[in-house]
């Protein structure tokens, strides 16, 4: 049957020594830094008592890569950043869910990435108590860096999430803060999808998320591994 329209470029992420990663799907991960969740006003459950962790998606073009600009976005008047650790799945996940001693095989690869979030409408949302799809999910609202080879990672935990915005620090914390690591988190996301490869995970942030303006300058890094810059225009 012939298309009635031109196919969809599929978005592509570089990869750190060449190649290129195919995005399928974009999930994300919410309040996995107690610290963030106090900041946001939410309960932060003991480290026994977890519960089940939050979860919401982006598409697969809110992606922006190569430190291209990225457009504030219409409809809010309160832009927030949120620094995140990324996960790429490079394996599909077996059926049925996935056991934690298994879930870091299908790990590709990691960058950085932000997590652009329209806080007014995220808040009017909540107010009502309805979904706030409209607050996390829109057009360049997931910038991100190259991706690194989890191969080229020896261990995760002592690396450090860092924001500047206009060479000012804004956002800092270790990965060992989260509070649902990268086997948690695909674990807990195999009980509700289907995980293919290239599927991105964007792990959730720490504390210090603030507005951004047009003409501010963002640089998102993990470590020295990789590095996410850019500008809002």
């Amino acid at each position: 049957m012939t298309d009635l329209i031109p196919t969809p470029l599929q978005p592509r992420v570089p990869v750190a020594g060449g190649g290129t990663f195919p995005v399928r799907r974009i999930y994300c991960v919410g309040r996995n830094f107690a610290d963030h969740a106090r900041e946001m006003g939410a309960a932060v459950p003991a480290a026994t008592e977890r519960g089940q962790p939050m979860f919401f998606m982006k598409p697969a073009d809110a992606v922006v890569i190569g430190d291209a600009a990225v457009p504030y976005p219409s409809g809010t008047s309160d832009l927030h950043h949120e620094v995140e650790l990324v996960v790429a799945l490079g394996k599909d996940a077996p059926a049925g869910v996935l056991p934690l001693e298994d879930a870091l095989s299908l790990v590709l690869a990691y960058g950085v990435g932000l997590d652009l979030t329209r806080r007014d409408l995220q808040a009017a949302a909540k107010a009502k108590g309805g979904p706030w799809d409209i607050a996390k999910g829109f057009d360049h609202s997931a910038p991100i860096s190259t991706l690194v080879l989890a191969e080229q990672i020896s261990e995760l935990p002592p690396l450090t999430l860092t924001l500047e915005i206009n060479g000012q620090q804004r956002q800092s914390s270790t990965l060992d803060q989260m509070i649902w690591n990268v086997p948690d988190i695909l674990h807990e996301l195999s009980k509700l999808y289907a995980l293919r490869a290239g599927d991105l995970v964007y792990m959730g942030t720490p504390a210090g998320v603030a507005p951004l303006q047009p003409g501010d300058r963002f640089d998102a890094r993990l470590g020295d591994l990789a590095r996410c810059s850019g500008v809002i225009v």
